[in-house]
């Protein structure tokens, strides 16, 4: 391996860190929190009043309030009732909470949910593609025969055997 190639990657691997320094922030605690999606955490309680088709089912209902695994409570003739709140059948409007992270936090946790018709696709990928960078370039830190590469790699392997473990359980 050439000194040149070496300098390099630790250069590039360097400017590349700090520029990325505030977006690798934002993913992180972004992350943390997504982790958290399923519980209350940070969730605030809105109301929330549609109006929408009359006489619907339950399980229409749940798409047009896009509520998964939406089930009644309760049902009669002019209602249904469930655990967010109630729908009039004959008028047709809906009353229930939805929580909902603040919009400054549910904003940043849209970088994690953005797919390709989202221009934050774009952001994703050159994120994505830095970060194996990053793997890659981390091994020309220092000299193959030096005792840290070593313990590097022992780290390494380390990292992949919790990882696996981690996917199997």
């Amino acid at each position: 391996m050439s000194t040149s190639v070496q300098t390099n990657m630790r250069v590039y691997h360097r400017y590349l860190g700090y520029f990325l320094a505030g977006i690798m922030t934002v993913y992180s605690l972004s992350g943390i929190v997504l982790i958290f999606r399923d519980t209350d955490f940070l969730k605030n309680e809105n109301k929330v009043e549609k109006k929408l088709k009359p006489n619907l089912k339950i399980d229409e209902l749940g798409k047009e309030l896009k509520m998964r695994d939406l089930k009644a409570d309760k049902e009669d003739s002019t209602t249904i009732s469930f655990k967010q709140g109630i729908y009039n059948k004959e008028t047709g409007v809906a009353n229930y909470t939805v929580k909902q992270l603040p919009r400054a936090i549910e904003k940043l946790t849209k970088l994690h949910k953005a797919n390709t018709k989202d221009p934050l696709f774009y952001l994703n990928i050159f994120f994505g593609v830095s970060l194996f960078f990053f793997v890659l370039s981390s091994f020309w830190m220092f000299l193959p025969k030096s005792s840290i590469f070593k313990k590097g790699l022992y780290f390494t392997l380390a990292g992949i055997v919790l990882t696996i473990i981690l996917l199997m359980v």
